[in-house]
């Protein structure tokens, strides 16, 4: 009789339906072979006892061991409880061969409580029962009985041992991947948290780069006071003191008063200048790529050079601080070219990009040696294109200059926008 084995796992233990259900499954099964014993052995008095004391032992064996038990294959308990049904189901196929269904819910426990390799020796305990179970009833002489048993007992061997290698590669394989996962969801948290940090950061370089911008403002409308309005208004009163101290000689009374009205004329000139510095009108009457359009048609009217200006990708409006850089930028460009580069044609091009701005300013001119440590154009300072790169790098944009002697310059400003810099926050 054949001991019914397939390919039946013991379920999770976790709590939940299916556990509960799986849990009642080895006491119905044990109560379906008793119940199919009573018919058998119902003129067998003795054997009938028998019988059923084996089938009360293996239900309360599991009842013990097992129901009323938290399952661990760490307890020191889970071999005995397993290789000790074992035998008992052994015992009950040796007086019923039916009861070798019974080997399949030794297979489930032996690989529920049993750890690697031990599951193993419950495999081969549990071929032997099944063995057992198909030469029951077996008639012929004792040899051939032997070779029976030794075949099935092979054959369910490497079956059952076969069987139980795969569920373990199989759950190795499953703890393998739940690791890895757990690793990979431990490197992205770590990377959201990288990426949080860096999205700070930038957010507190803009900041930053608002708060130098504004210092750095605030010091150049301060020394722009100091040099010209202080001054002017000093001259103003130190000429109307000496008119004043010449009123009986109307030349000197004249001269004085001219001297004060042209101060307080220029005077006046430098205070819109620094006004206009702090809110440049072109930015008030349209966006940036119009403000250039108009800084560059009042340029070419007043130096007589024809400027040609362009506009690549979408124009759309952008922070102030970026389009205030930008303008600056292309003035003191523009202004250089004036002062310096004996230039034929200029062009200026704004272009918009994802996440950056960048204006260029090409002309034909004189150029200069861009490859100097410190490349200025002849009969110039430099500070223009100092205050322009600082201007541009406080917004953690890059200026570049490209020139050489005889073969004109070119200016690229590049600013990155608050986006960007905020990592689309």
């Amino acid at each position: 009789m054949t001991g019914g084995l397939s390919a039946w796992t013991w379920p999770s233990q976790r709590p939940g339906l299916l556990s509960l259900t799986a849990a009642g499954m080895p006491y119905a099964l044990l109560s379906i072979l008793a119940a199919i014993t009573l018919p058998w052995r119902k003129a067998h008095p003795v054997g009938l006892a028998i019988d059923v004391s084996l089938c009360v032992l293996a239900a309360a064996w599991m009842l013990s061991l097992q129901t009323l038990r938290r399952p661990s294959r760490r307890a020191p308990h889970a071999p005995v409880f397993v290789f000790g049904l074992i035998v008992i189901t052994w015992f009950l196929v040796v007086r019923d061969g039916w009861f070798g269904f019974f080997s399949a819910i030794c297979f489930g426990y032996a690989y529920s409580r049993l750890r690697w390799p031990w599951r193993l020796a419950g495999s081969s305990g549990i071929a032997f029962v099944s063995a057992t179970s198909q030469v029951i009833g077996v008639h012929g002489s004792l040899p051939f009985r032997v070779t029976i048993f030794v075949f099935a007992l092979v054959l369910d061997s490497l079956m059952l041992d076969s069987l139980m290698w795969l569920l373990w590669e199989r759950e190795e394989q499953i703890a393998h991947n739940q690791t890895a996962l757990a690793e990979l969801s431990a490197t992205n948290q770590r990377l959201e948290a990288t990426i949080a940090e860096n999205e700070a950061l930038h957010r507190q370089l803009l900041v930053q780069a608002r708060e130098s911008g504004t210092l750095d403002e605030r010091r150049r409308m301060a020394r722009e006071i100091h040099d010209t309005l202080a001054q002017g208004l000093t001259g103003i009163v130190t000429q109307l003191q000496a008119a004043e101290q010449a009123a009986d000689a109307p030349a000197r009374w004249q001269r004085h008063v001219t001297a004060a009205t042209r101060l307080a004329r220029d005077s006046l000139t430098e205070a819109r200048r620094s006004v206009d510095a702090l809110r440049p009108q072109p930015l008030e009457d349209g966006r940036l790529s119009e403000a250039l359009a108009g800084v560059a048609e009042r340029w070419s009217g007043l130096n007589g050079i024809p400027v040609q200006v362009m506009t690549t990708g979408t124009a759309r409006p952008v922070q102030p601080e970026v389009e205030f850089a930008l303008l600056r930028a292309a003035q003191e460009a523009l202004a250089n070219v004036a002062r310096h580069a004996q230039a034929t044609r200029v062009g200026l091009t704004i272009s918009y990009m994802e996440s950056e701005v960048a204006l260029d300013v090409r002309d034909d001119g004189v150029g200069f040696d861009a490859t100097a440590p410190c490349p200025v154009q002849p009969g110039h300072n430099g500070f223009g294109l100092v205050a322009m790169r600082q201007r541009i790098e406080d917004l953690a944009g890059t200026l570049q200059v490209e020139s050489e002697p005889g073969g004109g310059t070119a200016i690229s400003a590049c600013v990155p926008t608050m986006r960007a810099l905020a990592g689309g926050s």
